[in-house]
């Protein structure tokens, strides 16, 4: 079956369907956290209770985002996204009518399952709805909504707890879900494959698990440490499942993930960046509130501000970045923005107990802006070498990266952390954060400077794929020139 051609002019009505998908999530995901004190008081529960709250969200969404992309590729992407709308809508009137944490950690599994079918597509929808040479701005305006989201949320939920009830936190999903389903249903292109294809029922279920191991490792190793025998049994059984995943999806037809594309090398290197940069950012996300409140003594008020700095800065700089991207290419951006992430790293481990509100936020800005400039290539490179047909599975398996790198850089980078401050605090602390500021500045101090070793390596990873391609350039000139 022939692919039909794609009708360029609509591409800014799909932006505005998958913009309003991705402010869905964002704005949802950024502002429950506020709202879990107010939950245990509400329900009169322990807060061990009231988390999963969030981390049933969490671990549900992450875990079947690859599920959604392929089922995309197979269904088509319309079907998906449309009814990943109107789940995410149901979940959230039921989460915000729920008589008990029971039902409303329920129901939150509900809204992730939709979030997750229309989150898992944003990036092959967008790829397929823009030109090539305008796929760095598509991309980079994803980045920009997702900037906007994760400013937003706080202060919408920081407005809604003081003014109504926390019920609101999910209500207020309800008039973007209304506008984002006609929006979709009208202007997303319904592009479905031709002919049958067998969907991959044992590889989705084994990823399933092992990546919802994964994360339950992660989530409870920050809790109880990485040697408790629960942790470990669970990293035990994320190793099983993987190696057996990768056996499956070595002899099935139609894969969950086409392992064939890690041999083309753009695809393999930017996934492997893109996993690195976010074990960084999201490592220093989790740096910072500590210092802020332990070292500097900041309100969480002034906390709250202070830390929509980097999100404002990766915000503004992801779609001008993906436009100059189109434009100039994409490996000068990304080296820029990597050269940037190096930098935030280096200044955020020159802070001190004496670091001015002035000094804090010049430090911020290199790490976000490098983030926003460095994201939109590398999602370029990542969705434009990946076969139409594949765009869904692609899509999703970037969401997914995304998601392992976050854990992942919160147990490195936080383990790291906890490790130095208690070293340099000496005997009698037990606990990070509540050692003496001057161990807490070391410590802070060490864990930016393994944040920029990451990034160096980085740098170098890029570095190498670039003699790789002049090495390979070089090579098929004389028989070209033969020709």
């Amino acid at each position: 079956m022939q692919t039909p051609p794609i009708d360029y002019s609509r591409k800014w009505f799909v932006m505005a369907a998958v913009g309003v998908g991705t402010f869905l999530e964002t704005i949802d995901s950024s502002s429950i956290n506020m709202a879990l004190p107010t939950l245990v008081e509400s329900f009169r529960i322990e807060f061990a209770v009231v988390q999963w709250v969030v981390l049933a969200s969490v671990l549900t969404q992450s875990a079947l985002m690859l599920v959604a992309g392929r089922l995309g590729d197979t269904l088509g992407k319309k079907r998906i996204f449309v009814a990943g709308f109107v789940v995410a809508g149901i979940g959230a009137v039921c989460a915000g009518l729920s008589p008990n944490i029971g039902w409303l950690i329920a129901f939150r599994v509900v809204q992730a399952v939709g979030l997750a079918m229309s989150m898992a597509l944003m990036f092959g929808i967008a790829t397929e709805a823009f030109p090539p040479n305008e796929r760095g701005k598509a991309l980079g305006t994803i980045g920009g909504i997702v900037s906007l989201g994760v400013v937003l949320g706080p202060l919408l939920g920081g407005y809604i707890l003081e003014s109504l009830s926390w019920r609101w936190l999910f209500f207020v999903n309800i008039p973007i879900v209304l506008v984002g389903i006609p929006i979709a249903l009208r202007y997303l292109p319904d592009v479905r494959p031709g002919g049958r294809q067998a969907f991959d029922y044992v590889g989705a279920s084994l990823f399933f698990v092992a990546l919802f191991a994964l994360l339950l490792a992660t989530t409870y190793g920050q809790r109880d440490g990485y040697g408790e025998p629960l942790v470990l049994g669970l990293l035990g059984v994320t190793g099983v499942l993987l190696a057996a995943f990768l056996l499956v999806e070595r002899r099935h037809s139609h894969p969950v993930v086409d392992l064939s594309l890690f041999r083309i090398r753009a695809f393999s290197v930017n996934v492997v960046l893109r996993f690195i940069s976010f074990i960084v950012f999201v490592g220093a996300g989790l740096l910072l509130p500590f210092y802020l409140q332990n070292v500097l003594h900041y309100t969480p008020g002034e906390m709250g501000l202070l830390l929509t700095v980097m999100p404002l800065a990766f915000g503004i700089t992801a779609p001008f970045a993906g436009t100059l991207a189109d434009r100039f290419g994409t490996r000068p951006l990304s080296v820029f923005g990597l050269f940037l992430l190096v930098f935030g790293c280096y200044a955020l481990s020159t802070l001190n107990a004496e670091t001015t509100t002035l000094g804090l936020i010049l430090r911020m800005i290199p790490l976000g802006a490098g983030m926003g400039i460095f994201q939109s290539p590398n999602s370029s490179v990542i969705m434009g070498v990946t076969p139409r047909d594949r765009l869904g599975m692609t899509s999703s398996f970037v969401s997914v990266v995304r998601t392992v790198g976050r854990s992942t850089g919160i147990a490195i980078i936080g383990a790291f952390w906890v490790n130095q401050v208690l070293v340099y605090a000496g005997a009698g602390f037990l606990d990070a954060p509540t050692a003496p500021i001057p161990a807490q500045v070391i410590g802070t101090r060490h864990a930016f400077w393994l944040c920029a070793g990451f990034m160096i390596l980085s740098l170098l990873l890029i570095g190498w794929d670039w003699l790789r391609e002049r090495q390979e350039k070089w090579q098929t000139a004389p028989v070209a020139t033969g020709q």
